[in-house]
C-alpha cells in the first residue's frame, strides 16, 4: 500500500470519535465501578490478600463494570436506532456478554502477569489493574463495534 492509497486507510470522521470518546466516558465510570468493587473485595473481605484473592476480587468488579457498562452504553454510546436495534435483541445481548467474557480472561490474564511482575502488596494491584483496564477497554470498544452494532 502506497502513501497515497486512500480507500484502504481507516479515516475516522467527526461521529465515530465523538463516539468513542463518550464510549471512553462510560468505560472510565465502568472503571470506577469495577476498581471500587475489586479495590473494597481486597481490603475489606479478604483483608489478608493473597494474589488469588486479588485474582478473584478482579473478576468480581469486571463483572459489575461489565454491567454498568451495557446500560451507559446503550444510554449515551450506541444510541442510533439501528444500533440500539441490534444491541437490545438476545444475539446482541449474548455477543456483548460474550465479549465481555473474552475480556474477563484478558483481564484477568493481565492481572496475573502484572501482578507476578509487580506483586500485590500495597496498592500496586491498583496500577496493573489501570494498564489492563486501558487495554480491555480498546478491546471491547472495537469487538461490540464490528459485531454487536454493526459498525453503525
Amino acid at each position: 500500500m502506497s502513501i497515497v492509497d486512500v480507500k484502504h486507510m481507516v479515516v475516522l470522521n467527526r461521529q465515530q470519535i465523538l463516539e468513542f470518546l463518550r464510549y471512553s466516558v462510560v468505560g472510565a465510570l465502568a472503571f470506577l465501578v469495577d476498581a471500587g468493587v475489586m479495590i473494597l473485595l481486597t481490603e475489606i473481605l479478604f483483608h489478608e490478600s493473597t494474589k488469588q484473592d486479588v485474582v478473584i476480587a478482579a473478576a468480581c468488579g469486571f463483572l459489575a463494570g461489565l454491567v454498568c457498562n451495557f446500560w451507559l452504553s446503550h444510554l449515551f454510546v450506541f444510541t442510533q436506532q439501528e444500533q440500539v436495534a441490534r444491541g437490545r435483541n438476545i444475539r446482541g445481548f449474548t455477543l456483548y456478554g460474550l465479549i465481555g467474557l473474552v475480556g474477563l480472561a484478558m483481564t484477568e490474564a493481565g492481572m496475573l502477569a502484572g501482578l507476578a511482575l509487580v506483586g500485590h502488596d500495597g496498592f500496586r494491584y491498583v496500577l496493573v489493574k489501570c494498564v489492563v483496564a486501558a487495554i480491555v477497554l480498546i478491546w471491547n470498544y472495537l469487538a461490540r463495534k464490528k459485531f454487536v452494532y454493526k459498525g453503525a
